[in-house]
């Protein structure tokens, strides 16, 4: 661990987005002694650390490795023989030594080393006082979804409150890590703003860090919070796209159901994120990976329009006039909320370069809110906010009214609004419903809530790690 930690990661410009904020110096370019000295320095480090979210670890392989193909709606996809080692993530028998495990643990420690830095060093930089509290808080509010990643995948892990003499420490409590991610989250958006010009689009907002903390407090099962928490934000203004198909297309980038999303895009310096690619139906838009399951198309009720919208099949006409045509040895099907139509593709990059990453959604707030009404025997509350996301999708209101049938009806929307968003397999986890979901996939109760603390992280911390039970 010591090895991510140390390193200077903010001068890096690994992949881009469309924004001019994240036009950053390239590595090795400004020595870091001479770093952190003026107002133009906070703001670019600050933006490296925008610049990790659409990173290979954050956005492609590891973490489709973990949050997408254990659950039971993800299939590795490709060619049968095409990383055939991803199979191991959906049979549950990865190690401890697995790239994959490994890749997504040094990615989101890089992440907190450029968040830690900016918390650092930037409060002792003379500039404006105002832009200087902005920047500390979105790095905040970043170094917290990037902790949140790892409690959720990892369970408790070591908490770096900025730059550490000593790194070599033993792992918080899940507990301690939650409080702590509540407590950036709540610091940042005492600070953000609501919202901001079209030059800083894909900034981390009020909106975002009162989102992202209401999905905290679910975890938490702190109903009362999460439920108050997002209440806030269903006051803000947001509201659902009208068109479903629209909300995943470059179209609909930042519109009135955007909480917070990952601005990513080909340009002429940068190469874009690779998260469309990689899911894009394979040798015409992408790799072919990581595709819906049947398991996943048979969970849709009848007349559900995200059906369609969100298994893209081989042979089908698409909405912009595509016609899907994928290597015939691959799967048939895809995820269509990351296609990018053949008229938005930039030759320049990798395919897909233009689409966003949708993080977090007014719809998913909705259901946050209804989940945690429904906890506290609000079943009016929860009833209603679940039926704004069904009427998008045109499907009549929900005939649940106790709270043990909205409570399974809540969980089953979630399945099917946020399909292939990488939230099923965590889901899963948080509800209970692994053990009995996943059991035919190979899922152990008691070990496969969390992956295993990778091997090499333990032995380079002479055991100051430890590993995760039955690992």
């Amino acid at each position: 661990m010591k090895k991510i930690i140390f390193s200077i990661f903010m001068l890096s410009a690994v992949l881009s987005c469309k924004s001019d904020y994240l036009d950053i110096p390239v590595e090795g370019r400004t020595d870091a002694s001479e770093f952190f000295k003026t107002e133009s320095d906070a703001i670019q480090a600050t933006n490296a650390i925008y610049n990790f979210l659409r990173s290979w670890d954050n956005s492609a392989f590891p973490y489709q490795y973990l949050f997408g193909v254990p659950a039971d709606d993800v299939l590795k996809g490709s060619n049968p023989g095409d990383a055939s080692f991803i199979n191991a993530y959906d049979q549950f028998t990865f190690t401890s030594s697995d790239e994959g495990v490994r890749g997504y643990w040094a990615g989101q420690w890089q992440a907190i080393a450029r968040c830690n830095q900016v918390i650092s060093k930037v409060p002792a930089i003379e500039m404006n006082t105002a832009l200087k509290d902005r920047l500390l808080a979105e790095a905040k509010f970043l170094r917290a979804y990037f902790y949140f990643n790892l409690v959720r995948i990892y369970g408790g892990v070591p908490i770096f409150d900025g730059l550490q003499e000593n790194y070599n420490i033993p792992r918080n409590t899940t507990d301690e890590v939650y409080n702590f991610i509540i407590s950036d989250l709540t610091a940042a958006s005492q600070v953000l703003p609501q919202s901001y010009g079209a030059s800083d689009l894909g900034r981390a907002t009020k909106g975002a860090a009162l989102g992202m903390l209401s999905k905290v407090f679910l975890y938490k099962k702190d109903w009362q919070k999460a439920y108050d928490t997002s209440n806030q934000v269903i006051a803000m203004g947001y509201s659902l796209d009208a068109n479903f198909n629209h909300l995943f297309r470059v179209a609909g980038e930042f519109g009135t159901e955007s909480v917070f999303e990952i601005d990513c895009a080909c340009t002429g310096q940068y190469k874009g994120s690779q998260y469309s690619q990689v899911q894009g139906a394979k040798d015409q838009f992408g790799w072919g990976f990581f595709t819906p399951s049947q398991a996943l198309e048979n969970a849709f009720e009848p007349g559900d329009i995200r059906k369609e919208l969100t298994i893209l099949r081989n042979g089908e006409i698409t909405p912009e006039g595509d016609l899907i045509n994928a290597n015939p040895t691959s799967v048939n099907t895809y995820n269509q909320k990351a296609y990018v139509p053949k008229s938005q593709q930039n030759t320049a990059c990798d395919d897909g370069s233009v689409q966003n990453i949708r993080v977090l959604r007014f719809a998913e707030v909705l259901l946050i809110n209804a989940e945690a009404a429904n906890e506290l025997g609000n079943t009016a509350t929860a009833i209603t906010n679940l039926n704004k996301v069904r009427t998008r999708a045109q499907l009549p209101n929900t005939t649940a009214s106790s709270q043990s049938a909205l409570r399974t009806a809540i969980w089953h929307e979630r399945r099917v609004e946020l399909a292939m968003e990488g939230d099923r397999f965590v889901d899963l986890v948080r509800t209970g419903q692994a053990a009995t979901v996943l059991a035919p996939y190979g899922f152990k109760a008691g070990k496969n809530e969390l992956f295993p603390i990778p091997f090499i992280e333990i032995g380079q911390s002479n055991g100051v790690l430890t590993q995760n039970p039955g690992y």
